[in-house]
């Protein structure tokens, strides 16, 4: 038996990192429901720009987090403690985020060869559509050279499904914000962006359209545009968020001075 399309939905705007984590688990719960229920229901990616915030992995300690929350607090972003793996990054408008929302006992997929594919799909991404090399590393993260990160990956697998994913920079915005941290532990490495690499403009909406094709054919998997004219749980909560996300205050698009 095929297995079904993967639906997507590109969010408008960026949204609140919160809100966004407390989707995720809602529609996991529902994915556990629907999983004997409706067998071969459909998988789900979440692509999105987030407003700035810092979050931080399982690894660290509640000294170190308390710590580096307050300073970041005051730079103007969001800091949030996550269960996803990994250390310290930073998400923000200009980058892409994707979420996908998948069964991996129904793709016959281990938790390493489900990484491998979603690293494939944004090497060759960068490849094919802006003539970007990355380098081989043997980590979740996304190199251009060993100083210079462009994506990273990081990920939690409960009951067989997944939720938090993948991150790359796409415009210059999000690189004063990366600066302020050691991004996922690495010192000495550099955020860069596509638009810096190539040295030509492209926005988000123009990379994401480029990048689901992508998706698609690494994943082997058919992808199709959540229709939210329908009324079921999963797209309720979408424009939800999409509500609340047209209502939130603009957001600073450099670091404030923590002095301020």
């Amino acid at each position: 038996m095929s297995l079904a399309p993967v639906l997507f939905h590109i969010f408008s705007r960026p949204l609140p990192y919160a809100s966004t984590l407390a989707l995720q688990q809602k529609l996991h719960e529902y994915q556990l429901q629907q999983r004997r229920a409706v067998p071969g229901s459909h998988p789900d990616i979440l692509l999105l720009e987030h407003r700035p915030v810092y979050t931080a992995g399982p690894r660290q300690n509640e000294t170190e987090i308390s710590e580096e929350a307050e300073r970041l607090h005051r730079l103007g972003a969001e800091f949030v403690s996550t269960k996803r793996g990994g250390q310290t990054t930073y998400h923000g408008p200009g980058q892409v985020v994707g979420y996908p929302l998948f069964d991996l006992g129904r793709m016959h997929l281990s938790i390493a060869q489900y990484i491998c594919k979603i690293k494939t799909s944004m090497k060759h991404h960068l490849l094919e559509n802006y003539g970007i090399q990355s380098k081989e590393s043997d980590n979740t993260v996304v190199f251009l050279s060993p100083t210079r990160k462009i994506g990273s990956i990081g990920v939690q697998v409960r009951h067989r499904l997944t939720n938090h994913g993948l991150t790359y920079n796409v415009t210059p915005e999000p690189l004063k914000w990366f600066d302020q941290v050691v991004a996922c532990g690495l010192t000495d490495v550099k955020a860069v962006c596509i638009s810096e690499a190539t040295d030509r403009d492209v926005s988000v909406k123009d990379d994401l359209n480029a990048f689901i094709p992508v998706i698609s054919r690494v994943l082997d998997r058919e992808l199709l545009a959540l229709d939210l004219s329908q009324e079921g749980t999963v797209e309720q909560s979408i424009k939800e968020l999409e509500r609340e996300a047209e209502q939130c205050k603009p957001w600073p698009t450099t670091p404030l001075s923590p002095f301020v």
